[in-house]
């Protein structure tokens, strides 16, 4: 069974900024990967109906993310 879990982000008046340098999509093209300017890389859900919601931002990078590549299996 596949729970999905809202993403939930808290900041003050502003949102943080996320500068887009690069972006990926996955083969099953459900989900979305940008990075940032910021450091950030972002994973966003996309639906059938190419709605975009966000899923998840991971934080932890010192530089900006130029790049992005999958792994293969």
């Amino acid at each position: 069974m596949k729970v999905s879990i809202q993403a939930v982000a808290l900041w003050g008046k502003t949102a943080p900024s996320h500068s887009i340098t690069a972006i990926m999509i996955t083969d099953d093209q459900r989900t979305i990967v940008t990075g940032s300017q910021e450091g950030q890389i972002c994973l966003w859900d996309l639906s059938s109906e190419l709605k975009v919601s966000s899923k998840e931002i991971l934080f932890g990078h010192s530089a900006s993310v130029t790049c992005l590549a999958k792994a293969r299996d």
